[in-house]
């Protein structure tokens, strides 16, 4: 197992979010309770254990390119062993129909319009997109900045739509996870990180550094540092 995976071996979540947001969006997005819902890089799996929770008459495509993440996700939605199915492989090659297509926090490893664009042909009628994308509340501090430095093309809110509508979509509802979400993701972490540190070897310390180099710039500024929440549809 690589160093990356030592560190992210069981834990719930691969970026910031809760189960509140998931079912905001179903809510938003008017899911129906037949819906067929697509988990694009669903990570280990946490959200789609609620998206299969919140809809148990439809059923849940999860999908991620790491295998670590898949076996993961398998081993967490075995309790819904007749409703979802869990995939290696890419998001952008989904092809549905889907009534809706959840990604959290994975969008922008290939663009939100690019992303938007591939994903049109995978809804189905009426079909609906939800998805958190890092943001900019205001002029970023020092700390916010150096957050965010190996993602420059982040941008505000208003800049997101920019891209969205870009895709030929427009924003139905947003809402920004900041605070609770990010400490959902960011205590285990390091409860991980400090379990881990004693016997860790140099190639895993450097590892470890790094994200605890991360959970310190959020604690910084966490009233700072946000996701966008957005639900879409295809204009």
């Amino acid at each position: 197992m690589t160093p990356f995976f030592q560190l992210h071996s069981g834990l719930m979540r691969e970026g910031p979010g809760t189960p509140d947001d998931v079912r905001w969006a179903l809510d938003v997005a008017k899911t129906p309770l037949r819906a067929r819902i697509c988990d694009a890089a669903c990570g280990p799996g946490a959200d789609a254990v609620t998206l299969a929770a919140s809809r148990p008459a439809g059923s849940v495509h999860a999908i991620d390119k790491m295998r670590h993440f898949v076996v993961a996700a398998r081993s967490r939605l075995s309790q819904f062993p007749a409703r979802v199915t869990v995939e290696q492989g890419d998001m952008t090659e989904i092809s549905g129909p889907y009534d809706l297509i959840w990604c959290a926090g994975a969008l922008y490893f290939v663009g939100v319009t690019e992303g938007l664009n591939a994903w049109t042909r995978a809804l189905a009628p009426g079909g609906r997109v939800a998805f958190s994308e890092p943001c900019l509340l205001g002029k970023p501090s020092g700390a916010v900045a150096e957050f965010w430095a190996e993602y420059p093309e982040i941008t505000d809110y208003d800049g997101i739509v920019v891209r969205v509508r870009k895709a030929g979509y427009r924003v139905l509802h947003h809402r920004m996870i900041v605070g609770a979400g990010w400490e959902a993701y960011y205590r285990p972490m390091q409860a991980r990180i400090d379990l881990l540190r004693p016997t860790a070897s140099p190639d895993l310390i450097e590892v470890l550094d790094e994200g605890q180099r991360e959970i310190d710039l959020w604690r910084s500024a966490p009233d700072e540092i946000a996701y966008a929440l957005l639900v879409v549809e295809p204009a």
